[in-house]
């Protein structure tokens, strides 16, 4: 069976960074596409970043804030979130698909259970 564990969410002050992690088990996904979504309270769930061995993708909004990386051996990946903005709060998902990236959630078939992060101002 399949499982995405997400931690690292919490609250933080505008300005301030998070880091949240994504473990997986079940399988691996060494040649899959890995991403993180995020839903706030009345809003669509949409697309943060996504990496494959393609290269690393990011939505406009948070480019040259949030960092998204991989450990193969450990089947985990990361989401490295500076420069806080109230606005980045939401609830994180992470997500993993075979094949590329895509910012569509519904290509995705595994999802983690989300974390929740709040940034104040």
């Amino acid at each position: 069976q399949v499982q995405l564990v997400e931690s690292g969410g919490g609250l933080v002050q505008a300005g301030g960074s998070l880091r949240l992690s994504c473990a997986a088990s079940g399988r691996t996904f060494s040649s899959s596409a890995m991403a993180w979504f995020r839903q706030a309270p009345g809003k669509e769930r949409e697309f943060v970043a996504g990496i494959r061995w393609t290269g690393e993708y990011y939505a406009n909004s948070v480019k040259g804030r949030f960092t998204i990386s991989r450990d193969y051996a450990k089947n985990t990946w990361y989401l490295q979130m500076n420069s806080l903005k109230p606005e980045d709060t939401a609830v994180y998902y992470c997500a993993a698909r075979s094949g590329v990236v895509t910012t569509t959630r519904y290509d995705y078939n595994y999802w983690g259970q989300g974390t929740q992060v709040t940034v104040s101002s």
